[in-house]
């Protein structure tokens, strides 16, 4: 008797011993959440490449979010693939496209109600097959107060234009939509697969919005010429965030997530 006591105690002892795995938030996305190269000062983040810093090491951020892709090429080079291959049960998996989605090239272009939804429903669907946990989010904003719109066939182009590229045209004191249904059809997936959602395109409307026309602009990659040594042109980009704005979305969007899922406010913290 005191020889399967003494082997209960030292197995209970041994499982004490092996560390508990954090659990894994997998973010799977565009530009406006991806990882940057940060070589040379440069300045660029996205926001889930700082979502880290505001959890405890209870959470691991695995940020698989790249630029340009859409839901139907993150599926269609394989990356989904990658990212389920590697969900463990209890992990999240935050979805968060649109931007690249509404572009008119055929390799990224879906369409809302349609093959946008289908997508982000495989996305919920497979997370759930492995064990894990979706999370749907839709695009957050681009900081757009233009009385019109500009034409933009590809955010990607942004990052190669100087300050004098930018766009010349009146702005006025109102955010103004650029996502349509393609910020709807997220929460309509979630709706339907009783799946977590959090309403970024809002959080973001509202921050740039309770920012201003010109106070917004310090979010992105937005710099007069000679005031930013990593761009020395300037640069108007309202899609893309800097470090500073790259922090507050992630801030936000960590509040929000753990006000949808409150188990995770235990490993909520701030820098």
């Amino acid at each position: 008797m005191k020889k399967i006591l003494a082997i209960v105690a030292a197995l209970l002892l041994l499982t004490s011993a092996v560390p508990e795995k954090p659990t894994t938030i997998f973010v799977i996305g565009d530009s406006t959440a991806a990882n940057k190269d940060t070589t040379g000062g440069k300045q660029e983040r996205g926001w889930a490449m700082v979502l880290q810093e505001y959890f405890d090491n209870h959470i691991t951020v695995d940020n698989h979010a790249v630029n340009g892709r859409s839901s139907k090429s993150f599926i269609d080079e394989g990356r989904w693939d990658k990212v389920l291959a590697k969900i463990k049960p209890g992990d999240y998996v935050i979805i968060q496209f649109g931007h690249n989605d509404e572009k008119p090239k055929a390799d990224r272009h879906t369409d809302p109600g349609s093959t946008f939804d289908y997508n982000l429903a495989k996305f919920v669907r497979e997370t759930r097959e492995h064990g894990g946990i979706p999370v749907l989010m839709n695009a957050v904003v681009r900081r757009n107060f233009f009385v019109k719109a500009p034409e933009n066939d590809d955010d990607e182009k942004l990052r190669t234009q100087t300050f004098q590229d930018g766009v010349k045209m009146v702005e006025g004191d109102s955010l103004i939509d650029t996502h349509g249904l393609y910020r709807v059809a997220p929460r309509d997936v979630a709706r339907r697969m009783n799946c977590h959602f959090v309403d970024a395109n809002q959080i973001t409307h509202d921050l740039e919005q309770g920012l201003g026309r010109e106070a917004s602009k310090k979010l992105h990659m937005w710099f007069l010429p000679g005031t930013e040594p990593s761009e020395p042109k300037g640069k108007q980009d309202n899609t893309h965030y800097n470090i500073y704005g790259a922090h507050q979305v992630a801030r936000l969007l960590a509040d929000a997530l753990c006000q949808e899922i409150p188990v995770l406010k235990a490993y909520r913290k701030d820098k």
